[in-house]
C-alpha cells in the first residue's frame, strides 16, 4: 500500500491527534484574543487540533528574474513574480495544499515550511536529499500538510542558495493570542541583501568565512545610495493613534542577527517561533536567522513619523548597517523622513533572554533515554582548500539523487557516514542533545530542528559541564535557538513524530558547508508514511535532468 495515495489517506495520516469537531472558527475579537471558538490560548496544541473541514490551496512558481528590491538591478529568484513570496494563510486546524512548479532553468527546487511539525506528513517537509529529490526544471509537485500549530512562520526553498536569492515568504496560521490587540498588520520579514547573488557569495565564502552584506530589506524593499543618488523605496506602514497592532517578525537572512525596534515605541512580545508565551515588554527584540517573534505595538506616541529599525548585530557584517530602516507614519499622507536621526547601537549576537520566554502551555521535560554530545568545528578541506563545518566528526553530505526517504523506502534505511544520521527509535521517550563549539573560528550558530519544537534546557557562553544546571520545568521551547561562540546549547524533545528530520545551522553558508545532521525517528513506523509513487516520480524526473545536463553536486545537499 506504500504506492497508494489519495487525499483521504493524507487526512488519515494526520488524524492521529484528537479532533475537536466543529466548523471553522470565525475568529476572536479585540476584546479577547485568547479565545478561539470553543478553544483558547491554554489549549494544548500538541494534543488538540480543531477540525475545520477546510483545505487551503496555493500555487507557487519559482522563476529567475531581474529585480531591484533596494533600487539596484540584479538577478534574483522570485515566487509568483515577487519578493517576498505571497503569504500562505490558514486557520489553526486547516489542511493546506501547495502546488509547486519549478521554472528555474538549470537548478532543482523545493519549498520547506519552516517550523511546521508535519505530523504524519514528513514527506512534505520540502528538503532535497532528505525528504525528496530536488524538483527538476519544468516539473511540478504538490505538498500537503495540516496546520496543527498556530502563529507565524515562513517558507523558503531548501535547494542550495535559492532562499537568499529571493525564494522566501510568510506563513500566517490564525489562532488565539496571549494578549489583546486591535489589528493584525501581518508579517514583517527582515532580510540582509547583497548586490551579488547568494551563489556568488558562497563562492567567496568557500575560502573566506567573513562575508559583508551590501544592504538589508524590510518586507523586500529598501533604499540604496547609488552613484546617481538614492534609489529604491523604504517599507512604510501606518498607525492610527490609540490603536494597538500585532506585527509578525521573521528573520529570513543568510547571515545576520537583527535587533528590531520602532523609535519611541515599546514592543510587547507574545510568541517566540510557533509558541505563545507570557507577554513581556521591551524596547527592542534580537532575532536570529529563522526565528520569529509576534509583537504588539501601541500607537501611543505623538502623531508623526518614526523609524522602524532592523540593525545587524556585532557578529553580522554589513556595508550599511544603519540603513536598514522602514517608516511608521501616523498620517498616511506624510512623505517626510522621521526627524530622529540618532544612530542605534549594534548589540552582541544572542537570543532573547530565555527567562522571558515562558510558554503559555506548560510542558515539563522528562528524563532522557538517549543523550547525544556533539561539538561543532570549522576546518579547511585539504583537497580543495574550501572551508567546511562538521558536527561530531562528520561534515554532512547528503546526495540529491538518493534522499533519505528513498533509502528508507527502497534499501531498508541504508545510509553512509557522510549522511550524518542519528537513529532515535524509542517512541515517546525523550532525547537530549548537547551542542558545543570550540576552535579558532567560532561564530554564533542559529540551530534549527525540523519536525519538532525543542525545549531549551541550558544555553550560554563558556564550557558545559555535568554541573551545568538544566531547566526542565516548562523551559523555553521553539524551533531555532543560538549556539553561542565558544558556548553551549542543550535541547531536548519528545519522540512523538515519526519521520526523518534535518537539524542544521540556519546561516546559509554553513548549511552549504556541511553544518547539519539528520534524525531518523521511530524508523519502524516511517515506511507507512511514504507515498512511494509521488517520491519516485520526482526522483525519476530529477535523474533525467541530471543525466541530460551533467549536474554535479558540490555542496552538502541540504
Amino acid at each position: 500500500m506504500k504506492h497508494f495515495f489519495a487525499f483521504a489517506a493524507f487526512v488519515a495520516g494526520v488524524a492521529a491527534l484528537p479532533q475537536v469537531k466543529r466548523a471553522a472558527c470565525a475568529g476572536n475579537d479585540a476584546s479577547d484574543r485568547s479565545v478561539w471558538c470553543d478553544l483558547d490560548i491554554n489549549t494544548n496544541f500538541y494534543s488538540t487540533v480543531p477540525d475545520t473541514g477546510v483545505t487551503r490551496t496555493y500555487s507557487l512558481t519559482i522563476a529567475e528574474a531581474t529585480a531591484a528590491p533596494d533600487g539596484f538591478d540584479m538577478p534574483v529568484m522570485q515566487v509568483n513574480g515577487q519578493i517576498p513570496a505571497p503569504p500562505i494563510i490558514a486557520d489553526w486546524g486547516d489542511f493546506v495544499e501547495v502546488h509547486l512548479e519549478n521554472q528555474v532553468e538549470l537548478q532543482g527546487a523545493s519549498i520547506h515550511f519552516h517550523g511546521l511539525h508535519q505530523k504524519g506528513t514528513f514527506q512534505d517537509d520540502g528538503v532535497p536529499a532528505i525528504t525528496q529529490c530536488p524538483l527538476a526544471p519544468g516539473d511540478n509537485m504538490v505538498y500537503r500538510w495540516r496546520a496543527t500549530q498556530y502563529g507565524t512562520s515562513w517558507y523558503h526553498s531548501h535547494f542550495s542558495m535559492q532562499a537568499w536569492n529571493g525564494v522566501f515568504g510568510p506563513i500566517i496560521i490564525n489562532g488565539p493570542a496571549s494578549a489583546n490587540y486591535d489589528e493584525d498588520l501581518g508579517s514583517i520579514i527582515l532580510s540582509d541583501w547583497s548586490h551579488i547573488t547568494a551563489d556568488e557569495q558562497q563562492a567567496i565564502a568557500n575560502t573566506n568565512p567573513v562575508i559583508s552584506q551590501t544592504n538589508g530589506l524590510i518586507n523586500g524593499t529598501n533604499v540604496w545610495e547609488g552613484p546617481d543618488g538614492t534609489v529604491g523605496k523604504r517599507f512604510e506602514t501606518v498607525f492610527e493613534a490609540g490603536k494597538s497592532y500585532r506585527i509578525r517578525l521573521i528573520n529570513s537572512a543568510i547571515d545576520s542577527f537583527f535587533t528590531f525596534s520602532i523609535d519611541s515605541h515599546k514592543l510587547k512580545v507574545i510568541a517566540s517561533d510557533f509558541v505563545p508565551i507570557e507577554p513581556y515588554e521591551t524596547d527592542s527584540v534580537m532575532i536570529t536567522m529563522g526565528q520569529r517573534y509576534d509583537i504588539i505595538v501601541e500607537a501611543n506616541q505623538e502623531p508623526g513619523d518614526y523609524w522602524m529599525r532592523s540593525l545587524p548585530g556585532t557578529c553580522s557584517f554589513s556595508d550599511n548597517p544603519q540603513n536598514i530602516k522602514g517608516i511608521v507614519r501616523y498620517d498616511s499622507s506624510s512623505t517626510a523622513d522621521p526627524t530622529n536621526s540618532t544612530a542605534a547601537t549594534q548589540q552582541a549576537c544572542h537570543d532573547e533572554d530565555p527567562a522571558l520566554l515562558t510558554p503559555i502551555v506548560s510542558v515539563d521535560v522528562g528524563d532522557a533515554t538517549q543523550v547525544e554530545n556533539l561539538a561543532a568545528t570549522f576546518y579547511q578541506d585539504p583537497e580543495n582548500g574550501w572551508f567546511k563545518w562538521q558536527i561530531g566528526n562528520t561534515t554532512m553530505v547528503a546526495p540529491w539523487e538518493q534522499p533519505s526517504i528513498k533509502s528508507a523506502f527502497e534499501s531498508d534505511f541504508s545510509f553512509t557516514e557522510q549522511e550524518a544520521v542519528i537513529h532515535l527509535p524509542n517512541a515517546n521517550q525523550w532525547v537530549q542533545l548537547v551542542l558545543t563549539q570550540a576552535g579558532p573560528f567560532n561564530p554564533p550558530h542559529p540551530i534549527h530542528l525540523h519536525g519538532h519544537d525543542f525545549h531549551i534546557l541550558a544555553q550560554g557562553a563558556g564550557t558545559f559541564t555535568n554541573d551545568t544546571p538544566l531547566n526542565k520545568v516548562n523551559p523555553p521551547r521553539r524551533d531555532v535557538a543560538t549556539l553561542l561562540g565558544t558556548g553551549y546549547l542543550v535541547i531536548a524533545w519528545q519522540l512523538d513524530n515519526p519521520g526523518i528530520w534535518l537539524m542544521h545551522c540556519h546561516i546559509g553558508y554553513h548549511t552549504f558547508e556541511g553544518f547539519g545532521l539528520q534524525f531518523v525517528e521511530r524508523q519502524d513506523e516511517i515506511g507507512d508514511l511514504i507515498r512511494g509513487d509521488e517520491m519516485s516520480q520526482v526522483c525519476d524526473n530529477w535523474d533525467s535532468f541530471v543525466a541530460e545536463h551533467g549536474i554535479v553536486q558540490n555542496e552538502s545537499g541540504i
